[in-house]
């Protein structure tokens, strides 16, 4: 099979919400609501045909095609700028401490606190692939493809980039997390507090979470005990996050307590490492050896990104030159496999 990164296309819908069904709750960017989908394909459509050069609350929404059939079997996105149109919020885990002179005794209480520290970074997200495209490390491709594109588009990005893993989800999809914590305050269950951020944004957090701190040890043991895990499905992603130099830095999400990964931009694997080329030739040689590669080319809504071969002169294998459509004298970008 052969498979590209592109930008999503409004005639994408059908295809990105039959996905969106199979995610299982708690994938805020993914949400199974057509309206919200629809509006996410046309924020996206703006912002790939954006002239900016800077920065900006803008969304670019990709999918994984068969090029075989035309089918999309996955989805990934990327936010320039979080925290414009409402407040980014977190919880940053910190520690209070106290000391008592008559008991010679110092306490350390872990706490919660709501926090905007994130407010202005970039964000990669709503990474998704079908259970039936799980194979051929085309989650990889996915997840990487962000950063060829970002590398490709430093300008639009800010200098911190973000990543949010879906907390732990119980049986029943519920969240363990939200019904220790924020549950409290809203009157409604997770998947209700879920489905409404996705729709309407998370504004309604600042109107109704109480700003102190919240005490971790005052919390059900349900609710400590998956801060800052991830579900189980977001091992690997996690792993990857952190091949490409993104650390937990004590901040989870509002909602299910799933960690927020952070990385600085440039110092991000596969931006810093990126070769920015001319192809030279088209062929399975080359001079310098060849390497197992992605290869992006392509600016904005033409951006496309597949795996392939390149040599250190810039050779790319036939293949890979067909699906990215291009030849001899051609802009590309790649990162070893």
């Amino acid at each position: 099979m052969t498979y590209v990164i592109r930008a999503a296309k409004p005639g994408d819908l059908q295809s990105i919400y039959e996905m969106a069904k199979l995610t299982g709750g708690g994938f805020t960017n993914l949400p199974p609501d057509r309206q919200a989908l629809r509006a996410k394909l046309e924020r996206a459509e703006a912002g790939f045909a954006s002239d900016k050069d800077q920065p900006g609350d803008d969304l670019y929404l990709m999918v994984l095609e068969d090029m075989d059939n035309g089918e999309v079997r996955g989805t990934c996105q990327i936010f320039g700028q979080v925290g414009q149109r409402w407040p980014f919020y977190s919880y940053r885990i910190g520690t209070d401490s106290k000391h008592s002179e008559q008991l010679d005794r110092t306490f350390h209480a872990q706490v919660l606190m709501l926090s905007n520290d994130l407010n202005g970074a970039s964000e990669v997200g709503g990474l998704f692939l079908h259970p039936a495209a799980r194979a051929g490390g085309l989650g990889l491709l996915l997840a990487r493809s962000r950063y060829l594109f970002i590398a490709r588009h430093r300008a639009r990005f800010a200098d911190r980039i973000l990543a949010e893993l879906r907390g732990v989800i119980d049986e029943a999809g519920g969240s363990p997390f939200w019904d220790g914590v924020a549950g409290k305050f809203f009157g409604m269950n997770f998947q209700e507090a879920d489905q409404f951020n996705a729709v309407h944004g998370n504004q309604f957090i600042a109107d109704l979470m109480p700003k102190h701190p919240v005490y971790i040890a005052m919390l059900p043991e349900t609710a400590r005990a998956v801060i800052g895990v991830p579900h189980p499905t977001g091992r690997a992603a996690m792993r990857m996050l952190e091949n490409e130099g993104f650390a937990f830095e004590n901040y989870i999400d509002i909602f299910d307590g799933g960690p927020t990964m952070t990385a600085r931009t440039d110092q991000v694997a596969s931006i810093r490492d990126a070769k920015h080329v001319a192809v030279t030739a088209i062929g399975d040689g080359g001079d310098g050896g060849v390497a197992d590669a992605l290869i992006a080319t392509g600016q904005l809504a033409d951006f496309r990104c597949c795996f392939g071969r390149m040599g250190a002169d810039g050779t790319i294998d036939a293949e890979a030159a067909r699906i990215l459509g291009v030849g001899v004298g051609d802009a590309i970008s790649w990162i070893e496999r």
